[in-house]
């Protein structure tokens, strides 16, 4: 059965690696071009060789979420290349500093901001914007199960995943009546490089927060890949404004 996403074109950030490149995958098998974009080359034309591999097109623009010109160039270069947008993904994101509210460092902490909440919002702000012209479209921002609860020594990291809920919310309600649908999926820690770089540091946490996770295990990129592609699909068309918790149980 067809999830009815033929000859739509996807926009990805965060896509050269982690996420990203997974949903960039799933979302080929169905025939969906992707707009792969990274501040990492390298990964991001990695992605681009794999998602024509399984089947479909695919262009790396590389592009700083965190910089609205940078943005711009990234949305005017998808559009020359595709001429639409018909999924945003917006999936770009760091963890930031490791470290108790009284001694977080303040650049550390605008940069976190800058990245996972400002990049977002730019982000949802261009794609809106061009699916206010085509009448349709379907966003999902990757925000994390610390956007439903707290996480302690990650001020800037929590902060902006909440965030990224309160921005999904309230766009959701402004352009429903657009038939543009915008949700977000909240994945619990996931094997990611940015997630594995934060487990080398303290391997001891590692082991302690799974116990946490009532199914026992971490989630995997194709896992959370899954659901984003469950959520952008045409066949899925009441679904909006929600954060979906991909937990193992966590917040159940």
């Amino acid at each position: 059965m067809s999830n009815g996403f033929k000859d739509q074109v996807a926009l990805i950030t965060g896509a050269a690696s982690g996420i990203g490149r997974a949903t960039a995958l799933h979302l080929a098998k169905e025939e969906v071009k992707i707009v792969v974009s990274d501040l990492n080359e390298q990964g991001g034309l990695e992605t681009v060789q794999m998602v024509k591999e399984a089947g479909s097109d695919a262009v790396f623009i590389a592009a700083d979420v965190a910089d609205e010109k940078s943005v711009q160039q990234l949305f005017s270069g998808a559009l020359h290349h595709f001429g639409k947008i018909d999924i945003g993904i917006n999936n770009a994101g760091i963890g930031g500093a490791w470290a108790p509210t009284a001694q977080y460092n303040k650049a550390e902490f605008d940069k976190v901001i800058a990245i996972n909440q400002t990049g977002v919002f730019l982000c949802m702000q261009a794609e809106i914007n061009q699916m206010l012209k085509q009448g349709r479209g379907a966003i999902v921002n990757v925000s994390s199960i610390a956007g439903l609860r707290g996480l302690p020594n990650s001020v800037a990291y929590t902060a902006s995943k909440h965030a990224v809920i309160g921005m999904t919310k309230t766009s959701a309600l402004e352009y429903a009546k657009s038939n543009i649908r915008i949700n977000a999926v909240c994945p619990v820690f996931t094997r990611t490089p940015m997630v594995e770089s934060m487990f080398q540091i303290d391997p001891a946490y590692e082991e302690k927060l799974v116990k946490n996770i009532p199914m026992r295990r971490y989630g995997n990129t194709d896992d959370i890949a899954q659901a984003i592609v469950w959520l952008c699909s045409p066949l899925n068309s009441f679904f909006t404004g929600q954060a979906l918790a991909l937990d193992g149980g966590m917040t159940a």
